[in-house]
């Protein structure tokens, strides 16, 4: 499952080709798009709630969400309602290189081989068509952060992916 909440016509495309291909293996699917509008999430917080209230009828092995610090005010509300819905549940936070220089010191490090982490950068500059506005936005910048989290965890391709895992629980069992 993959959801979206903000979203205008363009933004709605974006979303739902960056789902396709994020979701393009897994066996069963759901893409949810909204059209809150962005930068305006706080204001808008009991309808967002309610959609996620809406969501306990799935239960996902793994829940991929905004770090709880992001300096942007959207993605922390996302953030909040994802862990306030999904309590028991295995939630890894990702990072989002931006302006706001809110990035932090991620936990988890999975670390990535050539051909994955060039898709990933090819995904990204792809589909988000309107981010390129933004100076930041290009394939050296998230080919650095990757190659600074890479450089943490000791990666043998020198490239990681980074989450934030504040809740991680081993089972012996079978």
């Amino acid at each position: 499952m993959s959801g979206f909440f903000g979203a205008t016509e363009e933004r709605e495309r974006e979303a739902r080709k960056s789902a396709e291909l994020f979701l393009e293996e897994a066996a069963r699917k759901e893409v949810m798009v909204n059209d809150f509008r962005d930068g305006y999430f706080p204001a808008d917080a009991a309808k967002i709630k309610d959609i996620f209230e809406g969501l306990k009828r799935v239960s996902p092995d793994l829940i991929f969400t905004h770090h709880r610090k992001d300096a942007h005010q959207d993605h922390r509300l996302i953030a909040e309602l994802t862990w306030n819905t999904f309590r028991n549940h295995l939630i890894l936070e990702y990072e989002i290189p931006k302006y706001d220089g809110d990035l932090g010191r991620p936990n988890l490090f999975v670390p990535l081989e050539p051909e994955i982490y060039q898709r990933k950068v090819r995904h990204l500059i792809d589909t988000f068509e309107t981010q390129r506005v933004k100076r930041w936005f290009d394939q050296e910048t998230f080919l650095a952060l990757m190659r600074l989290r890479g450089m943490e965890c000791n990666a043998s391709s020198g490239y990681a992916e980074a989450f934030y895992a504040s809740k991680l629980m081993l089972s012996a069992e079978g």
